[in-house]
């Protein structure tokens, strides 16, 4: 857990990456974190305007059982399906987060002070159970900070629509190739012209793009190293920075043209660019790494708590680091096409890793607080 001290408290760093239009939020969340007071501490001191959930932060959170055990015995006593009991914990947190960052939303017209929850894993693929459990977890949560959670997996793409279409603000996540963050840029277009139709106010809703950034160094990284070679070398931790710049060049791309401008003129908002996965996993580099060199206006990036931390103490923000390098990004990634990695692959490979390890997550969140209801139920006999 992080703790505000004089120095995180002054956050030099964190509010200059916010002064260059880059909004920080949180990529945690537990009930520990909401009860102590530090969430709304790091609202406060640390210049955190939102906070993002995924099944792999529940389980933690959850299946430690700290802060869940009298919600756990009185749904053990209501006899609940152990569904029923993961989404009775998770809307819960969810909603008290949106309680505290309500300030937040409404100074600055719903932009900010978000907290996303997202869909069960398990129906990554379903596109119809993907609409009808965006939904329910909005009814659920019943905030209007809300962003529920959908994969940008083919089955994904329309529901992203269908939910946009129904006014229902959106963080779509585990988008890693280019092709495919066009494809969400356009559900999203088309999900707004539906709600445009539907007579919807523009104006109340929202959207967040999460493309992954870390993971495409691990995995290309993991194939430069067993090529061997100089060439291989000089690439290194290269190839995640450059498909984020280029994912920025088309978000500017989209959102720059006449598709846009007829939606902008309704009062719509733009999907921004969601940097996620930021904690750097090679020690080889410095941990601010994604922070530091993904600067730009208009973008949001959600750090584990670590990266938050570190930023605050040694992050170098000078300025925008990503609209200058559209060119070197380019050259990068067909350097290491060069090399015989077939990007197609990769991307494609992390968005199976990515539902697959989701899917775990949530399957050892249920494991876990199916045996805490089993042992609570005992008790209480």
């Amino acid at each position: 857990m992080i703790k505000v001290t004089e120095a995180t408290a002054t956050a030099g760093a964190l509010k200059r990456l916010s002064d260059e239009g880059v909004s920080i939020w949180l990529d945690d969340l537990s009930r520990r974190r909401i009860e102590s007071g530090n969430l709304a501490e790091l609202v406060e001191n640390s210049n955190v305007v939102g906070v993002t959930t995924n099944p792999s932060i529940f389980q933690a959170a959850i299946g430690s059982g700290e802060g869940y055990e009298e919600q756990l015995a009185d749904l053990a006593v209501r006899g609940v399906t152990v569904e029923e009991a993961v989404r009775m914990m998770t809307t819960a947190d969810v909603r008290a987060a949106a309680d505290i960052l309500r300030p937040v939303y409404d100074a600055t017209g719903g932009r900010d002070g978000r907290v996303s929850i997202e869909v069960d894993p398990r129906l990554a693929h379903d596109t119809k159970a993907t609409i009808a459990e965006a939904k329910q977890l909005a009814w659920l949560v019943d905030r209007p900070n809300v962003m529920i959670k959908i994969p940008a997996t083919r089955a994904g793409l329309p529901a992203i629509t269908e939910v946009i279409g129904l006014g229902i603000s959106v963080n779509v996540t585990l988008i890693f190739s280019l092709e495919r963050y066009r494809e969400v840029m356009d559900a999203y277009l088309a999900g707004l012209e539906k709600a445009q139709a539907k007579g919807l106010d523009l104006a109340t809703i929202h959207s967040v793009a999460s493309f992954f950034v870390s993971r495409v160094d691990s995995e290309i990284d993991k194939r430069l190293d067993g090529l061997s070679s100089p060439e291989a070398s000089v690439l290194k931790g290269k190839a995640a920075l450059a498909n984020a710049r280029l994912a920025y060049e088309a978000y500017e791309d989209v959102f720059g043209g006449e598709r846009w401008t007829a939606l902008a003129g309704a009062r719509a908002n733009k999907q921004r660019p969601l940097w996620a996965s930021t904690g750097v996993k090679d020690p080889a580099y410095k941990d601010t790494l994604y922070v530091d060199e993904l600067v730009a206006p208009g973008t949001v990036n959600t750090m584990p708590e670590a990266t938050l931390n570190a930023t605050a103490d040694h992050g170098e923000i000078t300025g925008d680091t990503v609209t200058g390098g559209y060119a070197q990004a380019r050259a990068d990634l067909t350097a290491v096409e060069a090399l015989g990695i077939s990007y197609d692959e990769v991307v494609q490979k992390l968005e199976d890793e990515g539902v697959a390890k989701f899917e775990t997550a949530w399957q050892d969140l249920l494991d876990a607080v199916t045996k805490s209801l089993d042992s609570k139920g005992v008790e209480a006999e």
